[in-house]
């Protein structure tokens, strides 16, 4: 028998269940992602960092863990919330189960809940701080150690993920399933300034034929200017966007002087960037089948989307265009400035889990740097 656990959330509201990975105690914003299958890419995606992460799909653990998969290296999550742990990890590519990845990283699961009404509650009353538990503590003991974990709102959580060091990546697609980008010759050289970002993103531009330098997310205009690149990208990451305000500025310095590509949180900043504003959605998007409309093209993209804030379109200044737009809820899923060269998106067109639509973008990106060394 599995040790018996609680899921706790700042509303008093309260789950029992059984623990799983690591027995320590831990707190987070709860929230939800609707995919099938990619709980590994979800583990180690950078942006999850102080989110304890609810599965929508009941039997999670299936297909075990493998060190390719991996989109960082770590775990980021804070805890993990499932229905059903699968007993067995049946596929020829498994390293480890997923209990003992969890154990090895020191973050805490429960299993065993009602995630369906987990979810409910949650699409009701919006995205909330909890606490997993697997102590004897008195459930308003937890409850007040929830309220009292810090908010998504105003946090800065780039600087607890962000490299601290430059780096560069050379590894294009590394799987023969992996065929969305033709390889393409390297002729450009991109600064991706890193603010949590996926690995899959930077084996898409080397792929789509880029020599990658990655910067740390706290590098300055200057920094990434002093590097001579012909296109700067702007990464994934965590948090609020409006705290990371070193980016902001950054990415101010280099409107009108590189061309820029932004993805998720870098589509945040550069929105911010251009003077429109963000803010909170009540339980954000996550999972890997959101529909977004293309615009330009009258095309509908089934998207990979991880993200608890928006760019509200009514507050886009003049010379910024809305290119996508999200059919779920009609929220703003990118944007263009063609004057300054610079375009981004809200959603994850490296596709790591999730569908491949909008790897078409890479392939934009490429196109606006020109035709690149020869």
């Amino acid at each position: 028998m599995r040790p018996k656990a609680r899921l706790v959330l700042e509303d008093g509201t309260i789950f029992e269940g059984q623990s799983f990975g690591s027995r320590t105690t831990t707190t987070g914003e709860v929230v939800f992602n609707t995919s099938l299958s990619g709980y590994q890419e979800i583990l180690t995606d950078p942006s999850y960092q102080g989110q304890i992460v609810t599965m929508t799909y009941p039997q999670i653990g299936n297909y075990g863990i493998n060190h390719g998969d991996e989109e960082s290296t770590g775990v980021h999550v804070s805890g993990f919330v499932i229905r059903d742990l699968s007993p067995v990890a049946s596929n020829y590519r498994s390293e480890e189960t997923l209990e003992a990845y969890l154990d090895r990283y020191g973050v805490p699961g429960i299993c065993g809940i009602d995630t369906r009404a987990l979810v409910r509650h949650i699409r009701s009353r919006g995205a909330m701080k909890g606490i997993i538990d697997s102590t004897k503590r008195s459930d308003q003991e937890l409850l007040d150690l929830a309220k009292n974990s810090p908010s998504m709102v105003g946090r800065d959580l780039v600087k607890e993920v962000a490299p601290k060091e430059a780096s560069d990546w050379t590894e294009g697609f590394n799987s023969p399933l992996m065929t969305q980008i033709p390889k393409s010759e390297l002729k450009h050289k991109v600064v991706a300034l890193d603010f949590g970002m996926k690995s899959n993103i930077s084996r898409c531009l080397v792929q789509s034929g880029c020599f990658v330098k990655i910067l740390p997310g706290t590098a300055t205009a200057e920094e990434v200017l002093a590097q001579n690149p012909d296109g700067v990208f702007l990464s994934n990451g965590p948090g609020d966007p409006e705290a990371v305000t070193y980016g902001i500025e950054t990415i101010k310095g280099l409107l009108g002087k590189k061309p820029i590509f932004g993805i998720c949180l870098g589509h945040q900043l550069l929105s911010l960037a251009l003077g429109a504003k963000t803010f909170k959605l009540k339980f954000g998007h996550r999972g890997a089948n959101h529909p977004v409309l293309n615009k330009e093209t009258g095309r509908v993209e089934i998207t990979t989307q991880n993200h608890g804030f928006a760019v509200d379109p009514s507050s886009l200044p003049e010379g910024v265009e809305a290119t996508h737009i999200n059919l779920n809820d009609q929220t703003l899923e990118g944007i263009c400035h063609k004057g300054f060269k610079a375009f981004s998106v809200q959603y994850h067109p490296e596709a790591s889990a999730g569908p491949h639509d909008s790897s078409y973008l890479f392939g934009e990106f490429v196109k606006l740097m020109g035709p690149g060394a020869v």
